[in-house]
């Protein structure tokens, strides 16, 4: 990644009046090809950031020894705020990646202790809960895919910051793995989850649906209506659920981004017109079944409920 960085930035006097020229010639006038060119510089800067900190911010934790206090917790969550504020903003200022929220979402997102789930279809949703949350003064403890563990930079940050990355190929020990990050969950903290468990396509819901049919047919009939989210996975938010008796749930749903999962995609089309529209609901934690037959049916519910609201939003 420090290579790439420096790559990056000293190739910028020939990459930008090359991209621009590539736009051009393509009669692409708003520029995507540079555009994108800017962003993926902000990023590996960003990461760079990260990486250089990580040694002082190990130094700080006596040599590593203290890295889950909540002192250098806080340090790194500073850090990782920090982060997703500037690469939030780049998105809006150069790809056209721009929020727009209900006018009520601050009340529906607070107060903590919650367990915050969201729809998966693009890499920039995957920061949409941090960066609201991270607006109010809120820090985001997340369950993640172990393969994000390749960026060097999100490594190093996300971990020491409390999040915790989930191995596909480590089905037993998922649930306690994903448990954990409600340990001290407290009125300025969340939990978030995505229980699709990998970005929405449209042949991967046709897959995930057919092997639900074969597994579980009560549970692939229900949700054999889905045509924006794949079906749930309830073992990882069942784990937080038990984990937190207390804690609420506040589902982020949006849409938006389902025609760009890529950043390739987003390149093609930059910068994006129109607004990602974000509506955010909380479940108290009484309306949740305990019974965990029945909280199955209550997320299948909720998910189809979610598709519909997307499918609307997107006519």
């Amino acid at each position: 990644m420090l290579g790439v960085t420096c790559a990056a930035f000293a190739g910028a006097p020939i990459l930008i009046p090359g991209a621009a020229a590539w736009d051009v010639i393509r009669m692409r006038w708003q520029l995507p090809a540079l555009r994108t060119y800017l962003f993926v510089c902000q990023y590996v800067f960003n990461d760079t950031v990260e990486i250089l900190a990580a040694g002082p911010l190990w130094l700080l934790a006596d040599y590593g020894t203290t890295l889950h206090r909540p002192a250098s917790q806080r340090r790194h969550q500073r850090l990782q705020a920090w982060s997703i504020r500037v690469v939030a903003r780049r998105a809006a200022q150069l790809l056209g990646i721009r929020v727009a929220t209900e006018p009520d979402i601050d009340a529906i997102l607070t107060p903590g202790p919650a367990i915050v789930i969201c729809r998966h279809v693009s890499l920039f949703d995957a920061s949409l809960p941090s960066l609201l949350y991270q607006q109010l003064g809120f820090h985001t403890r997340g369950v993640i895919m172990a393969e994000l563990l390749a960026d060097p930079g999100f490594d190093l940050l996300y971990q020491r910051a409390g999040s915790v990355f989930i191995p596909r190929d480590n089905k037993a020990d998922a649930a306690t793995i994903a448990a954990s990050i409600t340990t001290e969950l407290d009125e300025r903290t969340v939990a978030v989850i995505f229980p699709e468990g990998r970005l929405f396509r449209p042949d991967v819901l046709a897959n995930s649906l057919g092997r639900l049919a074969q597994r579980d047919p009560a549970r692939a009939e229900r949700l054999a209506g889905l045509r924006h989210l794949l079906p749930p996975r309830p073992g990882g938010l069942n784990a937080l659920l038990d984990a937190a008796p207390d804690a609420d749930v506040v589902v982020i749903n949006h849409a938006g981004l389902d025609r760009h999962p890529t950043l390739m995609s987003i390149a093609r089309s930059a910068p994006l017109r129109g607004s990602i529209r974000v509506t955010a609901q909380r479940i108290s934690r009484a309306d949740i079944p305990t019974n965990p037959e029945a909280r199955v049916e209550w997320l299948d519910a909720l998910w189809c409920r979610m598709d519909e609201w997307v499918d609307a939003a997107l006519r």
